[in-house]
């Protein structure tokens, strides 16, 4: 008998199902292998995943097992024991969290496997190399395509039969007759797709400075001690953090262990994989969503099968197969992106613990700016914390200036560019020297009114404004995707319309009104896709030294170009009045983590901040680089709202179409929690309320709030109310989910 997790099981009634093992299954069928069973009433065809074996009592009539998906098990002990302890941390299937640990292309569609391995035929001589020399030199006239094969693999041996074809301008038909002859054979062999990595030139040795030293002996003592380890190394930006990471992952190999790093963004993987490649070579493989399905395959399979010793990718590679884990980096910790907003709705940092827990590794995590929550459990003694204060080719951090664009109106600049700004970006073009521009807003207007009536465009399915978008003249929702043709006049009282702020699209037409004939690269949503792809991009900007560079939240973090003397964020306020307890925080990291990629290289740099509340706290302190004074005063806060990291928060969201009954719903759930709570002052209920966004997709979202202590009983509770929820018919056509310490 095998208990299975089930594909077709949703969270409600989500446990391992007993099925009986066929007797011509019974020698193969182990734990850690796929399988199809029947499931339901219907007996409708699923995945499943066996989880263990145990005798067959007879009690009870069981279905069986139908078909065996692999032939040697794709998950491990640990990936099931991992499996069931995310499925209570994170509300969420058991196979929910096997789908989140395998590639898209290992899951299989109605018994077929979705991504086949890559083969190729590979003709092999199978007589002495002189004696296939011979044989060319008596068929050159004769057979003059079959004397040129033989003539190249004299020399090689082997080769794809492609490649064959492709040197000697022949076909199949003569690679068939002369296989036919049994002077040469086919086989096939499976090849690897994997993306392509640039390499830097001779990265030689890597000589650490005295601060970095200091951390690196202290990082290695606690890799090495045999015990799990988690520590934060805060450094200022262009500290060198990535130095101490590839000398730590160093010593891991050389004492046979693995390591993983995770950055926040895909358009930092391919500056890490050249980093990584350059020291590591092929012991190197990469993880991240922009892969396409086959090479995200193969490159899992490399790391489980093929000596695989460092994965760098984004959020997913944490799962990478990996044995012997020694190290797990987490670059950029504080960043967002680590959560997932799927189910399973994981931190990569909660895995990457879980992990080195098991593995007796270190869990680093690094940053300029580092997350609230690190920083208290360093100050805590949860985390060892190590710092480098200062930048590793001991440069100056950027000088900052701060632009009033409250004054810049009254002085008739209405524009995005403030007139300081504007200075700076002459200066810089005048001596050859380039620029980061940041506008964490994409499009070219935010928003499109009615000058006559206040009409505003706003998605029909979705309760926000819809951003004008002028290289197609469309208004889109950047929730949803509708789009529709900008009208030239109100629809309500054909009045003149008007447009209101500024996207990444508004200022590129202004940067090129202001500096014809410059060169600017734009880099957001709309110019990235798979043929223009960030790694283009930035290697564009670097090797042509485009004079401005502007861009979202993917210019801020990690890049790292020895040109760049000037960084400006245009609009400095737009994070900080969001309806988020980080908003602070996200404001102060994304400043602080921008202006640091000013004056990496010889020359200083500097960097302009456009704020309409030049003397707000946050603000003021990022342009000071000042993370203790910021931390001191963001834990105030925390402590006075109850928010994490000094308690916990869960967050219950219902959505569905009838706005009425999602309301409904969460008013029930509060209630059941409210008795199930009781009178325990640890725990309040904050809610119900609409989502920050109440409509998306037509559908309604309401939410509910749980501030307490994350213990097991509490995560019982919730789950155990989700389940009573789903079972009643007052619930139908209302989904209700649970999350710890979201992100939106």
């Amino acid at each position: 008998m095998a208990k299975i997790a089930v594909s077709a099981a949703t969270f409600s009634i989500d446990k391992p199902y007993d099925y009986k093992i066929p007797q011509n299954l019974l020698d193969n069928a182990v734990p850690g292998m796929r399988v199809i069973v029947p499931f339901g009433r219907g007996n409708r065809k699923s995945e499943g995943v066996i989880l263990a074996l145990s005798e067959d009592t007879g009690l009870k009539k069981l279905k069986a097992i139908e078909q065996l998906l692999d032939e040697n098990p794709v998950l491990t002990e640990e990936n099931i024991k991992l499996a069931l302890w995310m499925s209570d941390r994170f509300f969420c299937t058991v196979f929910d969290s096997f789908r989140a640990m395998l590639p898209a292309g290992m899951w299989f569609k109605d018994g077929v496997r979705r991504q086949g391995d890559k083969t190729v035929n590979i003709a092999i001589l199978n007589v002495h190399s002189e004696e296939a020399l011979m044989l060319s030199q008596q068929r050159k006239s004769s057979a003059p395509s079959q004397s040129a094969v033989l003539e190249l693999l004299s020399a090689t041996e082997s080769m794809p039969v492609s490649d064959i074809c492709h040197f000697t301008n022949t076909k199949n038909p003569t690679i068939k007759a002369l296989e036919k002859q049994g002077i040469i054979s086919i086989e096939s062999q499976e090849v690897f797709r994997r993306p392509s990595v640039g390499v830097l030139k001779d990265p030689g040795p890597i000589t650490l400075n005295d601060e970095q030293q200091k951390v690196f002996d202290g990082l290695v003592t606690l890799m090495t001690n045999g015990t799990p380890e988690a520590a934060l190394l805060h450094g200022v930006t262009g500290s060198g953090k990535t130095l101490v990471y590839i000398k730590l992952i160093e010593e891991a190999l050389e004492r046979g262990k693995t390591a993983i790093v995770l950055v926040p963004e895909i358009a930092l993987t391919p500056q890490m994989m050249s980093v990584f490649t350059s020291h590591f070579g092929d012991a190197v493989a990469v993880l991240h969503s922009a892969l396409s399905v086959g090479e995200r395959y193969d490159e899992w399979k490399r790391i489980k099968l093929h000596g695989v010793r460092v994965v760098v990718g984004t959020r997913s590679a944490i799962f990478a197969p990996l044995e012997n884990l020694g190290l797990i980096v987490l670059d950029e910790e504080q960043e967002h992106t680590y959560k997932s907003e799927n189910s399973p709705r994981y931190h990569a940092r909660e895995i990457a613990k879980y992990r080195v827990s098991r593995a007796g590794g270190l869990l680093l995590l690094g940053s300029a700016t580092p997350s609230v929550e690190s920083m208290f459990n360093a100050k805590a003694g949860k985390y060892k914390f190590f710092r480098i204060e200062n930048r590793y080719n001991e440069k100056e951090l950027p000088s900052v200036i701060i632009a009033d664009m409250k004054q810049e109106l009254k002085n008739g600049n209405g524009g995005s560019i403030s007139s300081v700004l504007q200075q700076e970006l002459t200066r810089n073009i005048e001596a050859g020297e380039q620029s980061i521009l940041f506008l964490n807003r994409r499009g070219m207007n935010p928003l499109v009114a009615c000058g006559e009536c206040g009409f505003t465009y706003e998605c029909h399915r979705c309760s926000v404004a819809m951003t004008y978008h002028s290289a197609n003249s469309r208004l889109l929702c950047h929730y949803c995707g509708y789009s529709l043709p900008l009208p030239d006049e109100c629809p309500s009282c054909y009045g003149k319309l008007k447009f209101i702020g500024a996207g990444t699209q508004k200022v590129e037409a202004e940067l090129q009104e202001l500096f014809p004939g410059i060169k600017v690269i734009r880099m957001d949503t709309d110019t990235v896709s798979q043929s223009n792809s960030h790694d283009k991009l930035l290697s564009r900007f670097r090797e042509e030294k485009v004079p401005i560079l502007l861009g979202t939240q993917m210019v801020t973090k990690g890049l790292d170009f020895e040109n760049v003397t000037l960084v400006g964020v245009l609009l400095a306020d737009m994070s900080l009045y969001m309806n988020d307890y980080r908003a602070h925080e996200k404001t102060f990291s994304l400043i602080t983590q921008v202006v640091g990629r000013a004056g990496r290289g010889d020359k200083p740099g500097r960097a302009v901040i456009q704020t309409f509340t030049p003397k707000h706290e946050v603000i003021a302190l990022a342009s000071k680089q000042d993370y203790d004074g910021f931390y001191e005063g963001e834990i105030v806060l925390r402590q006075a709202l109850g928010s994490p990291p000094v308690r916990d928060l869960f967050t219950l969201v219902a959505t569905g179409i009838d706005e009425t009954a999602v309301l409904s719903a969460v008013s029930r759930i509060r209630s059941a929690l409210l008795g199930y709570f009781g009178n325990d002052s640890g725990i309040k209920l904050l809610g119900p309320a609409p989502a920050p966004v109440p409509k998306v997709n037509n559908r309604y979202r309401y939410r509910l709030l749980i501030s307490c202590e994350n213990t097991k009983q509490v995560r019982d509770t919730i789950a155990h109310t989700i389940r009573e929820f789903a079972r009643d018919k007052q619930g139908r056509g209302v989904s209700v989910f649970a999350d710890s310490d979201s992100y939106g």
